[in-house]
């Protein structure tokens, strides 16, 4: 199963040690981030460190060892599932058409989620942390 990581289960996963950073080092998935959105993760990086307590090393150390556990699924991947994505998402969150786009351009794959509005679609299959700790329990 592919696993598509929201920003907020990223950011999760960097400002604490939690059960969200627990499942991306631990859970045999392949996770995969959308390339487009980490400019986020870059652009939340102070507020990252000041929510976590990370210097700017140990930041840059934690998220290059996640990184060794999440495929970036490069930009043009997306490309083609662009305006589909945009058609199921845009009325909803414009926001996350590239979490939509990404896991339509992988064969069966899902996003991980807690944000409650993925739910008001329904062309791609979304799953909390609650619902992944139930699945691999």
């Amino acid at each position: 199963m592919i696993i598509i990581i929201d920003v907020n289960v990223f950011l999760s996963a960097l400002i604490k040690d939690s059960t969200t950073r627990e499942i991306l080092l631990t859970y045999e998935q392949e996770f995969c981030f959308p390339e487009k959105s980490l400019q986020k993760i870059r652009k939340y990086k102070q507020l990252i460190q000041k929510k976590s307590g990370l210097s700017d090393i140990d930041f840059l150390k934690l998220f290059h060892s996640l990184l060794k556990f999440i495929r970036i699924i490069p930009d043009e991947e997306l490309l083609c599932y662009w305006d589909n994505a945009k058609r199921i998402m845009e009325h909803i969150d414009p926001e996350d058409v590239t979490f939509i786009a990404a896991a339509l351009s992988q064969d069966s794959a899902i996003i991980w989620s807690d944000d409650r509005h993925f739910g008001k679609q329904d062309k791609v299959i979304t799953l909390k942390t609650k619902d992944l700790v139930n699945l691999y329990n």
